[in-house]
């Protein structure tokens, strides 16, 4: 594991499946009377969010808090940012604090990149989402469920995805969510297929390791796992398509395409989901759905994320074990 995670990209085949077994056995601990391990004690983590967020705050608060870490929450709003205050003061008050580990999430792509490497401050920097750049720990968490449903859980532990069939449907143009997915889906071996209207694929996408259709119904017969993404309209400066109806009528996913899947394929999203236009509700409510699980998984994902980067590389819960029995 490198010292940072900035972006999916950088992960290689095994920190990736270091990553995803070290998350099963924290998954464990959620199923403990008492959902704390002493791993983190004594280091204080910062969340540093400049764009707003329900899901990756709290599923880093979360994570954060049952490794027993001293956390710290800060917003962009109702702080001196609002006032003016640059990424690279904002940086410095922290060091100033001593803190061991920066969670940050910004509008601009590459903030968590010059955070990591100004020399700004001595911390660990988690990238929690820059602009439509990079979101690794939600791809980690994505592919740890697709692991879970398509593999088994202790069937999976050493496991990657060889072979698996992914398709990713939607504002890849605006997703940041969708490249970190492909770039990781790649290096654990997926095959991963990216729809999405002509307008909302990104100049480039050639020299991503995918491929690109634009016909939905073609794709679902043969893929194990379909991730919906949300248009993000907040990012929009034009009109990408005409109309909410057709882009409904074209890549939406409702119980008649559903029905298209093979019987083990499951269906995903990040969230928050915009349902009856990316997504029925009797899609978004269907046993196949696994968004609320996506969510769970989130919090043992990014536990495992600050355990390797701030703990060690030791087996997590036979450590804990070890605390807990001195």
């Amino acid at each position: 594991m490198q010292r940072h995670l900035i972006s999916a990209a950088d992960l290689t085949r095994d920190d990736a499946v270091l990553i995803l077994d070290t998350a099963e056995e924290m998954a464990r601990v959620a199923d403990r009377p008492i959902k704390k391990l002493p791993t983190l004690r004594g280091r204080t983590i910062v969340n540093l969010f400049f764009e707003d967020s329900t899901r990756t705050r709290i599923s880093f608060e979360a994570a954060e808090k049952r490794l027993s870490a001293d956390v710290i929450n800060f917003t962009a709003k109702g702080s001196s940012v609002s006032k003016g205050e640059s990424l690279k003061d904002t940086a410095q008050t922290l060091e100033a604090m001593g803190v061991d580990a920066v969670v940050i999430r910004h509008g601009a792509s590459g903030a968590p990149y010059r955070l990591a490497n100004s020399g700004w401050i001595d911390a660990a920097v988690i990238n929690a989402g820059d602009g439509t750049h990079q979101h690794p720990t939600q791809a980690l968490l994505d592919a740890f469920t697709m692991r879970r449903r398509l593999v088994g859980r202790d069937a999976g532990l050493g496991q990657d995805l060889s072979g698996r069939r992914i398709t990713v449907v939607g504002d890849v143009l605006h997703s940041r969510v969708a490249r970190s997915n492909v770039d990781l889906l790649h290096t654990l071996g997926a095959e991963v297929t990216l729809v999405a209207p002509p307008t909302l694929v990104p100049v480039g996408v050639e020299a991503w390791p995918c491929e690109v259709s634009y016909d939905l119904d073609s794709t679902l017969p043969k893929c194990d796992a379909v991730m919906m993404l949300r248009v993000q309209r907040e990012r929009m400066n034009a009109a990408f398509f005409p109309t909410e109806r057709e882009y409904s009528r074209r890549y939406g996913l409702d119980g008649d395409r559903m029905a298209k899947l093979p019987e083990h394929a499951i269906v995903m999203h990040p969230g928050p989901m915009v349902r009856g236009m990316e997504i029925t509700a009797e899609v978004a409510d269907s046993d196949r759905c696994t968004a609320v699980e996506q969510v769970a998984n989130g919090v043992s994902i990014r536990m495992a994320v600050l355990y390797l980067l701030l703990g060690g590389n030791e087996p997590a819960v036979s450590h804990a074990r070890t605390n807990e029995e001195k």
